[in-house]
């Protein structure tokens, strides 16, 4: 679901409010996407604009011949943009989330043998009330916030996009991060080439 005064209108009979645009602009309230759709987004950012249609076989065998018969990808339409210098300012922000003094992904880059851009995410399981505090010590495991983790490395010559979502385990740097580290660690440094 990409929410927009329209769909609001359409869909839940109701009057789209000016916050609901700021929230919506960081991929908040009703908002809806799956893990697929995040990592192939993922990709294309980090193609600055080429799109590559999610695919999940790489190759068959015949049992009786050698050779693999490999699945080619199949290029989309690239995005288009007024400014293309703006895929350079998102990934180097990106880059930041993992490389940089401050990022929230910081913790995943010790001893990191390729670079790693990526984005954090928390995604809010129920709505608090106003006021409300969220303290994941006090509400069921299920009810607790799920952790978000989109990335793609190597940064200057992307080759893989992951995209994880850890249910109910809080936030994404210090849960779903860890476990990209280790797909992409599994990708780069222990398979054959």
């Amino acid at each position: 679901i990409l929410p927009s005064k329209e769909w609001k209108t359409k869909t839940q009979h109701q009057p789209w409010y000016p916050g609901e645009t700021v929230i919506t602009g960081i991929g908040q309230g009703y908002w809806l996407t799956t893990p697929v759709q995040l990592a192939s987004a993922t990709a294309t950012i980090g193609m600055k604009g080429q799109r590559v249609q999610p695919h999940i076989l790489h190759a068959t065998h015949q049992t009786n011949e050698d050779e693999l018969t490999e699945f080619k990808p199949v290029i989309l339409s690239n995005v288009a943009v007024r400014r293309p210098e703006n895929w350079d300012t998102i990934i180097s922000a990106m880059n930041k989330v993992v490389h940089g003094p401050t990022g929230t992904a910081r913790g995943i880059s010790n001893k990191v043998q390729y670079t790693i851009a990526g984005k954090t995410g928390t995604a809010q399981v129920f709505g608090l009330k106003e006021g409300e505090k969220y303290d994941a010590t006090k509400i069921s495991k299920h009810l607790r916030d799920h952790a978000l983790f989109i990335a793609f490395a190597p940064v200057d010559d992307p080759r893989l996009a992951v995209a994880l979502v850890v249910e109910n385990a809080g936030g994404g740097g210090a849960n779903a991060a860890p476990v990209a580290r280790k797909v992409m660690d599994a990708y780069f440094l222990e398979r054959p080439e």
